[in-house]
């Protein structure tokens, strides 16, 4: 009897242990995953309800702060006012909006890693926004350890919602360069050839991760200049 006893706390026991690590399993997940399901599910009910975000300049104007139960009932677009004019970007289809840290080392992890807490960073090797032949390199996060990388790890999570003819600003120095998407691509591994190709035209070229939290790919966005307001 004693051991019949003894066997049935100790399966309680493991069962108990189970539970606990099944939960754990699931609570990483969600914590893991949730940002980019909530900005996936965000970004469909947009769709649907045909919301949009709109870009506004007015420098008088601060960022509307709309909780997000607020925007899902709302059907007015959502304006964007830029986080700065001196280096930023803004890609109104996808809600993005930061910073951009310039001079950034694409080898020195340290110091990327650093960068990209504060913002979208600009590779060292790149040119800035011009109207001359260039292209201006930005990197940022597409991750899932949102808790570990900053702010703006999951800045660039949408990046792959981007389509031909879509907008992208990038305010450099008080002007507003107004780039159109021509390209997208998926590189093997840590591929610099979209850093190191020839420019005849400018160009901006956004990269992340692909997957999200991987260094399995890199996503990349090829855009050319339309305008400079």
């Amino acid at each position: 009897m004693y051991n019949i006893y003894v066997s049935s706390v100790s399966k309680k026991k493991i069962l108990n242990l189970s539970n606990i690590l099944i939960f754990l399993g699931i609570t990483f997940l969600l914590l893991s995953f949730g940002p980019l399901i909530i900005q996936e599910a965000w970004y469909f009910i947009r769709e649907v309800k045909g919301q949009e975000y709109f870009l506004t300049k007015e420098s008088n104007l601060k960022q509307e702060k709309v909780s997000v139960f607020g925007e899902l009932l709302a059907k007015d677009p959502i304006r964007i006012v830029p986080i700065n004019k001196d280096f930023s970007i803004v890609i109104e289809k996808i809600g993005v909006n930061a910073p951009i840290v310039p001079n950034v080392s694409v080898v020195d992890e340290k110091q990327y890693k650093e960068a990209l807490k504060n913002g979208v960073a600009h590779a060292i090797s790149s040119d800035y926004p011009t109207t001359s032949p260039s292209n201006v390199y930005l990197f940022a996060h597409a991750s899932l350890n949102f808790w570990d990388l900053g702010k703006y790890a999951t800045v660039f999570n949408l990046l792959k919602k981007l389509n031909y003819k879509d907008k992208i600003h990038i305010f450099y120095q008080n002007k507003d360069y107004v780039y159109e998407v021509v390209n997208k691509e998926v590189v093997k591994g840590w591929n610099i050839n979209p850093m190191k190709r020839p420019a005849i035209e400018p160009l901006l070229t956004l990269q992340t991760c692909d997957p999200p939290g991987t260094t399995i790919n890199r996503f990349v966005v090829t855009a050319k200049l339309l305008s400079v307001n």
